[in-house]
């Protein structure tokens, strides 16, 4: 077996750390190298050693491809200068006049991608409550092409059945796209559940230290994937080597990661689901959750985020101004906790009547937890609940 080549045996963690990412064959060097080159000779017109030009393709970026579709268990990975920036050429499957249909509760940069910039070029979009079937069945038309959603969501943690969502859409002809941001490869696989294709920001969860902006795209079909590398290189989106390399050091501690902040979470979640000035906490671990078991039956763990909510705006901007291990930030999934408020951040271009139609409130609050002591973040939220209180 050559070096970087995955072993059918290896786990998520061995695939995290090994694969594209053997020993550099000139040096040994057991770190990836950054390939900085803009362009390759070739040894005769047309004739390249697999790379001619670094936007269709680099030796660092190929090698955080192949890792990541590992981790998604993929047979496919592209990767883009951001997570909108994989979400826009997703889209470029599309042609003008088709119809997208995307759950109500998602992230604010996507929707207003969506309704504000993309519209304007002929694709339809209609929201739906992807939680009821019968919603996505309503929602469906001649033009559907895709069906766009989040598992859990963007900030509200609802989940999405996605091999239900996936049957619906087949049977219309229509790609399933999942964003699996939140979950991450480790909690969740869209692709093993039906999804055509798993989208993530790498921002967040992937690279997991607030240092790197970037976007994946996962996926099997073989005849998709050429259509999609054909708009990465003619679009022109795509990562820098340091990014890339950065994505690659980021991912080798992914599972160890993840796994904390879930365990982090779901104590977190407990400790604001007890607390007297919290009105409602959303996260798919705690048994109150109302699609716990589908959490169960769909993830491997209840993810790091968490979300809850006080009575009034003005309560959740004082409880935000407290906090002191938990940072006023927007982003997640880093190994920081940070804590913000949707309506006036993340959702700010979302118009203020349909975050409240969807349940984003004033008084809502999303957490992403990090890998601090427990203690040291539950001592944070209580003081600033208490003088919120």
């Amino acid at each position: 077996m050559a070096d970087g080549e995955a072993d059918p045996r290896w786990g998520f963690a061995t695939r995290a750390l090994h694969v594209g990412q053997g020993p550099d064959p000139t040096t040994g060097a057991v770190v990836q190298p950054i390939h900085l080159a803009t362009t390759y000779r070739q040894s005769a017109v047309g004739v390249h050693q697999g790379f001619e030009y670094s936007r269709s393709g680099n030796p660092t970026r190929h090698a955080l491809e192949e890792c990541l579709a590992s981790l998604e268990s993929a047979r496919h990975c592209l990767t883009f200068a951001s997570g909108l920036a994989a979400t826009t050429t997703v889209l470029l499957l599309l042609d003008a006049g088709d119809h997208v249909v995307v759950n109500d509760d998602v992230y604010g940069g996507t929707a207003r991608l969506f309704t504000r910039v993309l519209s304007r070029y002929g694709l339809r979009f209609d929201s739906a409550d992807l939680r009821d079937p019968g919603a996505l069945r309503e929602a469906l038309t001649e033009r559907t092409r895709m069906v766009w959603l989040e598992s859990p969501t963007n900030p509200l943690l609802r989940l999405v059945d996605i091999a239900a969502v996936a049957e619906i859409a087949r049977e219309r002809g229509a790609l399933t796209v999942v964003d699996n941001t939140f979950a991450t490869p480790v909690l969740q696989n869209p692709l093993a559940l039906g999804a055509d294709i798993a989208v993530h920001s790498s921002t967040k969860y992937l690279g997991g230290h607030s240092d790197v902006v970037g976007g994946a795209v996962m996926l099997d079909d073989d005849a998709l994937a050429v259509s999609l590398r054909f708009h990465q290189n003619a679009v022109g989106a795509v990562p820098s080597p340091f990014d890339c390399w950065l994505l690659l050091r980021g991912v080798k501690t992914l599972s160890l990661r993840v796994r904390q902040q879930c365990a982090n979470a779901l104590a977190v979640a407990r400790f604001l689901e007890g607390h007297a000035a919290v009105q409602a906490v959303h996260h798919p671990g705690l048994e109150s959750h109302p699609q716990h078991a589908l959490a169960v039956r769909q993830m491997s763990g209840g993810g790091g985020m968490v979300s809850f909510e006080v009575d009034t705006e003005e309560r959740a901007l004082e409880l935000l101004s407290r906090l002191r291990v938990f940072l006023l930030a927007e982003s997640l999934g880093a190994v920081e906790s940070l804590a913000e408020h949707p309506g006036r951040m993340t959702h700010a271009s979302i118009a203020a009547e349909e975050r409240r139609r969807v349940g984003v409130g004033d008084g809502l609050i999303r957490l992403s937890v990090g890998v601090e002591d427990l203690d040291d973040l539950v001592r944070d939220l209580d003081q600033a609940l208490a003088v919120s209180g």
